[in-house]
C-alpha cells in the first residue's frame, strides 16, 4: 500500500470504530483512546486526520454526500424529482447510520454537510443566496422530519410529495 492507501485505510478504520462505539454510547462518553484501540491505529493517526470526535462523523457524512452527488451526476437526470428521489434513496440506503446520528443528537452534522454541499456561497448574489438557503434548509427539514418519523415513506414517495408541493 502506498501512503494514500494507508491513510485511507486508517480513516476507514477510525470511522467504523466510532460508529460501532456510537451504537453503544453517547459520543461524549467515547474516548479517543477507545476509538484508536478499536480501530487498531495510533493516537497520532487519529490526530493526523481528525481534530475531534465530531470531525470523524462530519467527514463521513460529507464523504457519503459527495459520493451520492457524484453518482447522481453520472445519471444525467435533470429534474428536481429525480434529484430528490436519488437523495432520499441515499438516506434509505444508509438509514441505520442517519438514524443513529439523529438518536445521538448529532443530526446537525448532516445540516452542516448539506449546507457545504448545496448551500449558499459568498459569491452568490443576495437573491440567489436567499433562494438556495430556503431550498437547502427546507430539504434538511424534510429529511429531518422523515427520519424522525421512522422513514415510513419510500424514497420515491418522498420525491413525489416534494414535487407535488412545488419542488418540480
Amino acid at each position: 500500500m502506498n501512503n494514500s492507501e494507508k491513510n485511507s485505510y486508517v480513516m476507514q478504520q477510525i470511522v467504523q470504530a466510532t460508529v460501532e462505539l456510537l451504537k453503544q454510547q453517547e459520543l461524549s462518553d467515547i474516548s479517543i483512546r477507545q476509538i484508536t484501540e478499536k480501530a487498531e491505529v495510533s493516537r497520532n493517526s487519529f490526530y493526523r486526520n481528525y481534530k475531534d470526535k465530531e470531525d470523524i462523523l462530519f467527514s463521513y457524512v460529507r464523504n457519503l454526500l459527495t459520493a451520492w452527488r457524484e453518482e447522481y451526476d453520472k445519471s444525467n437526470q435533470d429534474s428536481n424529482a429525480a434529484l430528490y428521489g436519488s437523495l432520499f434513496a441515499h438516506f434509505k440506503k444508509y438509514s441505520d447510520f442517519y438514524i443513529l446520528l439523529k438518536k445521538r443528537g448529532l443530526f446537525h452534522l448532516l445540516l452542516k454537510a448539506l449546507l457545504q454541499e448545496a448551500g449558499a456561497k459568498p459569491d452568490h448574489d443576495n437573491m440567489a443566496a436567499y433562494v438556495i438557503s430556503f431550498v437547502a434548509y427546507g430539504t434538511f427539514g424534510w429529511i429531518d422530519e422523515w427520519i424522525g418519523r421512522g422513514m415510513q415513506e419510500s424514497a420515491e414517495t418522498m420525491a413525489e410529495l416534494l414535487s407535488s408541493y412545488g419542488m418540480k
